[in-house]
């Protein structure tokens, strides 16, 4: 089985990679469009030269592997995949094969997150246009961060059953530190995560935003509303 788990940036994405890297019987690979969507692009991301250097940056041959043999010899595959990496023109057939799952979160805690990183923030760079997209040409199941982070057991569970894989629980720990697949900007983005050892309880009231980054939130909720509404639910 190979699974492309489609998410925005700081949306309990690494979390989750986590998760089934937790399991014996799954590879992962971390972003592996992040080097080609740089590559091509002007966007100013931290690490940037050093992410190129360091992680191959075709589109065509990261597409290759994404369908290829699957690393160590595992029975599955786990890609962890940001829709707003996907450029108009890098491949997407390699997704056809795959079980394709939507990991959505609203989008006031995602600005406020991802805000905290990065000082210039766009509709792009959060990915909720390009996911609703994607999930327009490919489909797939929807699951939101909110329900996983409130019960992870049962949200799994739910999840594994839907796409007939036994469920384990390893899935619901993992060690400190970081894995041995993250990227090259996991020092960057990851330093919560790392210092985890299993998923965050459930989150709080929404973030209060204003200004510009209330207006994002503005612009990212229809997308996100337009996928909530076909989530998987307990």
């Amino acid at each position: 089985m190979r699974i492309a788990m489609w998410s925005g940036p700081r949306n309990l994405s690494t979390a989750m990679m986590y998760a089934f890297g937790a399991r014996p019987d799954f590879a992962i690979w971390d972003e592996p469009f992040y080097a080609p969507y740089l590559a091509a692009t002007a966007i100013d991301h931290p690490m940037r030269d050093e992410i190129i250097a360091a992680h191959e940056s075709d589109p065509q041959r990261v597409a290759a592997c994404c369908s290829g043999p699957v690393p160590d010899g595992k029975p599955h595959f786990y890609l962890k995949v940001m829709p707003h990496q996907m450029l108009e023109d890098f491949p997407l057939d390699w997704a056809i094969g795959c079980v394709n799952i939507h990991l959505i979160r609203h989008p006031a805690r995602v600005v406020a997150s991802y805000g905290a990183k990065r000082e210039a923030v766009t509709l792009d760079d959060i990915g909720f246009r390009q996911q609703a997209q994607i999930f327009d040409r490919i489909g797939g199941l929807v699951i939101d961060s909110s329900d996983v982070r409130a019960d992870p057991g049962c949200i799994l569970k739910l999840l594994c059953s839907k796409i007939g894989l036994k469920f384990d629980p390893n899935m619901l720990k993992w060690r400190s530190g970081g894995h041995v697949q993250d990227g090259l900007w996991a020092k960057h983005w990851y330093g919560a995560v790392h210092n985890s050892t299993g998923f965050a309880g459930p989150e709080g009231p929404l973030p209060e935003l204003s200004g510009g980054y209330a207006r994002l939130v503005d612009a990212a909720l229809p997308y996100y509303e337009r996928l909530a509404a076909k989530g998987l639910r307990p």
